[in-house]
């Protein structure tokens, strides 16, 4: 009887969080919106004419109204609190840098605060998991991992949402499997609130898919990271989907970023300053355009979902295999988008 009930009550979340995503991001798309603030193309834009980027309040607000009814009614006593506290405090000072323009340095400054706030309420990594090892951190190194964690997967989700589809799209197929995943592990409000967070993501995606109406803009790109951070964190901490499997789902934003990152610090670049460097935006600008694009990165999350969901059914020897397929697979990926490039810088001969 109380699983029908949290089954209800999860169609009742989820339903809505996506209609209402919907309407509040055709509210924002309008001409007579008061909260369209247009992203004006530059240099290291992928677009060519103004488009609003204020998408990722309709995301949060569904989010937060739907969340809060779904904890109340399955699991009220859940101290989610610090990881409310943090993901407001990520959404309001993103709105005033999509406003402003804030510095990176008061960025970074909020975002370790929020992650702060997060390991406050409890939410911290107490072991590094691989397949068939688990090394059971001392508490501090454990805090720091997720302090760093927290920080790195917030800002890579907002370097990653430059492309029409991008970021919700990755928001969707992650928070779907960890919706199911949770649900597999009978933990209600963990599965409930992940398919809240994936049903809002689709309900902006009519609208951003290419070609996009509207951006997410900081807003809604740091705050579903801090999401999907806190998430991962405490799955792990439930028993739910171990670190690894959570590295694997998000692989298609953690390795081109981390790559992109590592690849700029080696060429002396200033990593925080923004630029047209990611795997995906190169594909872009080699002609592929913003549909094609994320049609084949849709097709890279969802292997990476489906891998993630039958490796963690496997014996350990297939894990380590899939986990080295991954590998091999982005490196062969990667070196193929270079030579791409190659190819493309390569002046036409005439006979």
């Amino acid at each position: 009887m109380l699983q029908n009930v949290n089954v209800l009550v999860m169609v009742l979340a989820s339903l809505p969080s996506f209609a209402g995503s919907a309407w509040l991001t055709r509210l924002l798309v309008h001409s007579s919106s008061k909260l369209r603030i247009l992203d004006i193309p530059n240099e290291r834009s992928l677009h060519s004419t103004p488009v609003p980027r204020t998408g990722g309040l309709a995301i949060f607000l569904a989010i937060t109204v739907a969340s809060t009814w779904t904890t109340s009614v399955i699991e009220p006593d859940r101290p989610l609190g610090w990881l409310a506290v943090g993901a407001l405090l990520i959404a309001v000072v993103s709105f005033i840098d999509d406003c402003f323009r804030l510095r990176a340095l008061y960025r970074i400054v909020v975002h370790t605060a929020a992650a702060g706030l997060l390991l406050y309420g409890g939410f911290s990594f107490s072991l590094f998991d691989l397949p068939g090892l688990h090394w059971v951190w001392p508490y501090g190194l454990g805090v720091l991992f997720t302090l760093l964690f927290v920080v790195w997967m917030l800002n890579l989700y907002n370097f990653m949402d430059g492309m029409d589809g991008l970021a919700g799209g990755m928001t969707v197929f992650g928070f779907g499997v960890f919706a199911i995943v949770a649900w597999q592990g009978d933990n209600m409000l963990f599965s409930a609130l992940s398919l809240v967070i994936s049903a809002s993501a689709l309900g902006f995606l009519v609208f951003n898919f290419p070609p996009a109406k509207i951006f997410m803009g900081d807003v809604g790109s740091s705050t579903l990271g801090f999401l999907a951070a806190a998430f991962a964190v405490w799955g792990s901490m439930d028993g739910l989907i171990p670190f690894w499997a959570s590295a694997l789902l998000f692989s298609p934003f953690i390795a081109d970023a981390t790559v992109t990152l590592l690849r700029r610090l080696f060429q002396g670049r200033r990593v925080w300053e923004p630029h047209k460097t990611h795997y995906y935006q190169r594909l872009v600008r080699l002609g592929w355009g913003h549909r094609r694009t994320v049609l084949w990165e849709y097709c890279l999350m969802a292997g990476c979902a489906v891998s993630t969901l039958v490796a963690l059914e496997l014996p350990v020897v297939f894990q380590w295999s899939i986990l080295g397929l991954w590998t091999a697979f982005y490196g062969i990926l990667m070196a193929f988008i270079n030579r791409l490039e190659v190819k493309a810088s390569r002046p036409t001969e005439f006979t």
